[in-house]
């Protein structure tokens, strides 16, 4: 937990009371195996476990109580405590001679403890955002192979949201790690997307290559740690609803609030690749003016020429995405062949060129 709570006798007697069905009167807390806590003491926060003994139906029950304490192993924030919190009320009572979980549960801000403990599934109520996705843009585009003025006004609003909200900075290493961790290993990331092909859909060798090229991209990014910053972590065309004009709203913020920048800025940028295969085989037209635009933009306002340093295996994660059967199985086999050699070709370069993209959709 971020802070400390103090104890509140009342409410743990409401919480006890509500998980067993009956009156619970608290008689101690205490840390386990050591003091006894009384009213107003900073109990809850610090991952101690606490002891609590009450009456219950005449007979003195116990049982302990749990929080997390944070850390670098994937535990920084609530949302991954919770994760942990909720695996083990799953497991630990399907194992034999396992000790039983009662209960889990959160504390509100308010300081009441509320039961999750019958949880079957979570969901999220968020508001409804109107405006047309802009891959519809990008479609029609493919369609008319024609750029209008509002598409380029469009692609630089794109780009200098990115700019603002890349602005903001975190002096985290171990987060900015855990970052790249994920992106190699996390069952949304590269990875994941690799062991989702189906068998035998592309060589076993060309999957291995890769991994291996993206692994070794990551371990070179290990002490960038000072690029950390606030990233949307999923921004592309599907994920972005435009209003009137330039005027538009964002969805589905993943994998946390800071990140590497060169995440968003790929994601939005090899739409504008895959949409001018789709449409000419290589990057042309007005699809290579969005590209060059988009990324432009992004390195006038920033300076942060770094990035294309490190973008490579950003582009491969998102490249395995829109080359999978899974998302794109209609997909022509010739795009899908060149997704794979600028996947490929990214990887072995030092620097991304925006300039030569057409260069690295070429089988080596």
């Amino acid at each position: 937990m971020g802070s400390t709570r103090a104890l509140n006798g009342k409410k743990l007697e409401e919480y006890l009371s509500s998980v067993y069905k009956a009156k619970a009167k608290l008689r101690r807390v205490a840390e386990l195996g050591g003091e006894e806590l009384k009213e107003g003491a900073k109990a809850f926060g610090y991952g101690k476990p606490l002891l609590l003994e009450f009456a219950l139906d005449g007979k003195t029950e116990a049982a302990v109580l749990e929080t997390m304490r944070g850390d670098t192993f994937s535990h920084e924030f609530p949302q991954d405590r919770a994760q942990a919190l909720l695996l083990a009320h799953s497991a630990y009572n399907k194992l034999p001679r396992h000790v039983k979980a009662v209960d889990v549960g959160a504390f509100t801000k308010d300081g009441e403890l509320r039961s999750l403990g019958d949880y079957e599934e979570f969901f999220i109520l968020v508001e409804k955002a109107e405006g047309t996705p802009y891959y519809k843009d990008l479609e029609r585009i493919l369609r008319e192979k024609t750029l209008t003025r509002l598409d380029e006004l469009r692609c630089k609003a794109l780009s200098n949201y990115l700019t603002e909200i890349h602005r903001p900075r975190k002096d985290a290493p171990n987060l900015y790690l855990r970052r790249l961790r994920e992106l190699f290993g996390h069952g949304e990331c590269i990875m994941g997307l690799i062991d989702n092909y189906p068998e035998g859909f592309v060589e076993e060798g060309l999957l291995y290559s890769i991994a291996e090229k993206c692994f070794k991209k990551i371990w070179g990014m290990r002490r960038k740690t000072h690029r950390l910053r606030q990233v949307h972590g999923d921004f592309h065309p599907w994920n972005v609803l435009f209003k009137a004009g330039e005027a538009f709203a964002v969805l589905d913020r993943s994998r946390g609030e800071w990140g590497e920048a060169a995440d968003d800025l790929a994601a939005m940028s090899i739409n504008y690749l895959f949409f001018s295969l789709r449409a000419y085989g290589r990057l042309e037209g007005p699809f290579e003016k969005l590209f060059l635009t988009f990324i432009k933009n992004y390195l006038d306002k920033t300076c942060d020429e770094e990035i294309l340093e490190v973008v490579q295996p950003f582009y491969a994660w998102r490249g395995l995405v829109l080359a999978s059967p899974v998302w794109y199985p209609d997909l022509n086999p010739a795009v899908r062949r060149k997704l794979f050699n600028f996947i490929v070709n990214v990887l072995e370069s030092d620097k991304v060129e925006p300039k030569e993209a057409n260069s690295y959709l070429r089988e080596r």
